[in-house]
């Protein structure tokens, strides 16, 4: 069966192009032109799997219909299309929900490779039904996250973009394991992602706002940026037993792979 895609884009040349190019690839597209018929369309086709949206819109713009999506809990991947090459302009649409974006004018091969990727990584059958740890629940076919709060004794559903419960999927599933923002992006985006490392720090700080609880650690170390964990109790020593190329560890020593200080060990 063909996978959905729609393409939310006003200017008729641009979306003519872009249907034409995804039907050749063997897609299913929908089309909107403007911000409220894409809502419409999505209500209707509730297995679109991929919504290319584009940002500058009359009336309603592509941030706002990926911010609705998002509050009514679809879960296709989006991408912006935007003629913003601002970082700011970017964060915005990524803290609305979007999993990814391509700055006009755009290539072709580089949107289908994007949308391919966000098409393996949502295809992925997961092994484990349920994954538990601490006060978090996550269920991973239904892709449902759960908090449980204490002084009530009840879970509380909490609403993630695909992308973060991608995101804490993997780190739940390497709780204990220290790994570094390209280790992340290369896990979750693919290792064909384009785009700017950064995205890595916007979702993991949306993941920990929605949870409120911090069970995900940020450890710096000298080049190596960002590096994030689920927190347990094991020491930065025994994190790196499998990955140091030594037994010993030397105060100057920094470790080839993860790239640690070693005097944090």
């Amino acid at each position: 069966m063909k996978r959905k895609i729609l393409v939310l884009e006003d200017e008729e040349n641009i979306r003519s192009f872009l249907v034409l190019n995804l039907k050749r690839s063997g897609y299913e597209v929908i089309e909107a032109e403007t911000g409220e018929i894409a809502l419409e369309k999505y209500h209707e086709n509730q297995d679109i799997a991929v919504a290319v949206l584009d940002v500058m819109l009359p009336g309603i713009d592509g941030y706002e219909v990926c911010r609705a999506m998002r509050g009514a809990g679809y879960q296709a991947g989006v991408i912006m299309l935007t003629a913003r090459t601002q970082e700011a302009d970017k964060v915005t649409g990524l803290m609305n929900g979007a999993d990814d974006y391509v700055t006009k004018p755009f290539s072709i091969p580089i949107l289908l490779r994007k949308i391919a990727a966000i098409l393996r990584r949502t295809q992925r059958e997961d092994e484990l039904q349920v994954i538990s740890y601490k006060t978090l629940s996550v269920d991973v076919k239904g892709h449902h996250v759960y908090i449980c709060k204490a002084e009530k004794g009840e879970q509380i559903e909490v609403e993630l973009t695909q992308k973060e419960f991608e995101m804490l999927y993997v780190l739940l599933i390497n709780k204990g394991i220290v790994l570094t923002r390209q280790k992340l992006l290369n896990m979750v985006w693919g290792e064909d992602y384009y785009g700017e490392e950064r995205i890595v720090d916007t979702h993991i700080k949306n993941i920990r706002k929605k949870l409120g609880v911090n069970l995900i650690s940020t450890i710096r170390g000298w080049d190596t940026g960002l590096i994030k964990r689920i927190k347990n109790s094991l020491t930065y020593k025994n994190l790196h037993t499998d990955c140091c190329l030594t037994g010993s560890i030397q105060w100057n020593y920094i470790c080839g792979n993860c790239r640690i200080p070693s005097n944090l060990l």
